[in-house]
């Protein structure tokens, strides 16, 4: 995995979950599903990655 696209996955995780922790706060439900939309896709990201230094070797 190289080392832009882990920290961008690594953030877009970290976003989503600021996102959906503050849209919880205020009660803000399409925050939420923004939020953990985003984290969902941070963590897909990470694993496409992962997938791709497997079958690298």
């Amino acid at each position: 995995m190289t080392a832009g696209e882990k920290a961008k996955a690594k953030i877009e995780q970290a976003e989503g979950k600021a996102e959906k922790v503050v849209g919880s706060a205020i009660g803000n439900e399409r925050m939420v599903a923004e939020g953990q939309a985003a984290k969902s896709t941070g963590v897909a990201r990470e694993a496409k990655e992962k997938m791709k230094d497997i079958f690298k070797r």
